[in-house]
């Protein structure tokens, strides 16, 4: 297929702040050339807007930075030309290049490594570079360094630097913003960049935080942000049309790469083998955006993060739980058990896209944990999946609306009360703080419908808990609670 038309150099949402072009723009400019770096108008305009300064100079014009925009159009470059000047002609001492994962932590590192090695003029001013996994850095004779970091829920603290680069902002969970972001509390410049993709929040179940910079955009709200997003003008990605998509012109205009780097064969190619929603997020840039307003939990969130911790292990009996989210892009499977000290463990034990797997790692857990019970909710999306798990051999226990108001309600207690632990896992503490509740009668139980993430992992948990709490010699079936069959 061959088409004429280029990627769209200007984006359909921009905010560039006030400001002057930066006293050293000239020499970074030739910077980028003695690189041998070839950068798209579009990269040149963000790296530009990004380093512009107030007009007295004493401070970037951009606090914030953010880029959205599809897939493999290169926003890595920019980020590796800002860090290169940033520490090579700028004067920054610590540089904090973070990534949710450590792999792409490590693919970014290598990136900058490349770029460095193949300039020798370069190279001559580097000190010394660290490979070792997760101590990734970068250090030149002038002092100035580079650092790679995964984002973790301590990882930062104990360092002071600035720029801090947030990589795929679509991972960034609010907990890792807490950690992360006031190394630059001290710094007398500092700024912050968050280059991502669209957020759908059926799989970015931390998205918020690079929701919000989206919002400020939007809002009208651009006190010190530079904000660049390539995507379609809808509100959606289930609203974008097959038609609409499969238009060249709807690729070229939001995607700056097409035409260079992103051929029009390829982009026909890649719509035939992802399904439509996808396609509208990856490619089209039309997220699922998450709200922003604050979140009030049903729980207690300040006792739940002090029952947190990352040594609690159970010991026999076991029970497992499974639930899977409504829209079923995500299943998870969880366990609760025993601590020695006779509190609770609630536990994610697996959580993977769709449902295909689950049957079989269930019958996985039950050969090798031998728990007391596998339960699910006989309301929840998971349960059409009950008939496949029991024909493999697996007993499901199904809990009836009475006994899942009972698991919510001991769950509940259990934070209240501070009789449980759990390891702090990202999963687990979005679907706390996003979990929504549905009034039946004079109770409640958690309600996916009117949660703001997916909160399978809490009811999941949920039930384990309740499994573990009713079974025979237990509290519950001393008081007369225990309520068998299905």
């Amino acid at each position: 297929m061959v088409s004429n038309l280029v990627g769209a150099q200007s984006p359909r949402i921009l905010v560039v702040p006030d400001g002057v072009d930066h006293p050293l723009w000239g020499e970074v400019v030739d910077f980028v050339r003695a690189l041998g770096v070839t950068l798209d108008e579009w990269q040149w305009a963000v790296l530009r807007a990004a380093l512009l300064r107030t007009p007295d100079l004493k401070r970037w014009a951009a606090f914030t930075v953010g880029v959205c925009c599809p897939r493999q159009n290169g926003k890595n470059a920019i980020l590796e030309i800002r860090e290169l000047v940033g520490a090579f002609l700028l004067g920054e001492k610590l540089l904090i290049h973070t990534a949710h994962l450590a792999d792409t932590s490590k693919e970014g590192f290598r990136r900058l490594d490349d770029l460095i090695d193949a300039n020798e003029w370069l190279s001559a001013q580097v000190k010394h570079i660290w490979r070792t996994n997760g101590h990734e850095s970068i250090e030149f004779r002038n002092g100035n360094r580079i650092r790679f970091r995964t984002r973790t829920r301590g990882g930062g603290r104990g360092f002071a630097g600035s720029p801090v680069f947030f990589d795929e902002p679509m991972f960034l969970p609010e907990i890792s913003m807490g950690s992360i972001l006031p190394v630059m509390s001290a710094q007398p410049d500092p700024q912050a960049w968050y280059t991502g993709s669209a957020v759908d929040q059926e799989i970015h179940e931390d998205g918020v935080v690079f929701a919000r910079v989206r919002k400020r955009a939007l809002s009208g709200d651009h006190d010190r942000l530079a904000y660049f997003e390539w995507s379609l003008d809808y509100l959606a990605p289930d609203e974008v049309p097959a038609a609409v998509m499969d238009d060249p012109a709807s690729a070229a205009e939001t995607n700056p790469a097409y035409g260079a780097r992103i051929m029009a064969d390829y982009i026909v190619a890649e719509g035939r083998e992802l399904d439509e929603r996808t396609r509208a997020v990856e490619r089209f840039g039309v997220g699922d955006w998450p709200s922003t307003d604050s979140l009030s939990s049903v729980l207690d969130l300040a006792k739940w993060a002090k029952l947190e911790d990352g040594k609690s292990r159970m010991v026999d009996p076991v029970c497992i739980a499974f639930s899977v989210n409504p829209n079923r892009s995500y299943g998870t499977i969880s366990a609760a058990g025993k601590r020695r000290d006779g509190n609770s463990h609630v536990e994610v034990i697996d959580r993977r896209p769709g449902t295909g797997w689950m049957s079989g790692r269930l019958v996985e857990l039950d050969r090798s944990q031998t728990p007391i019970m596998v339960v699910c909710d006989s309301m929840d999306a998971a349960a059409s999946l009950i008939p496949e798990i029991e024909q493999a051999g697996v007993q499901v226990r199904k809990t009836t609306t009475a006994e899942y108001k009972q698991g919510c309600g001991i769950f509940f207690d259990a934070v209240e009360q501070m009789t449980t632990r759990h390891l702090g896992t990202t999963e687990l503490d979005s679907a706390v703080k996003t979990a929504g509740l549905r009034r039946i009668g004079d109770a409640w139980v958690w309600s996916q419908k009117d949660s703001k993430g997916d909160i399978a992992p809490l009811v999941s948990c949920t039930l384990a808990l309740w499994g573990l709490s009713v079974q025979p010699g237990s509290v519950y079936e001393d008081r007369g609670l225990l309520v068998m069959g299905g």
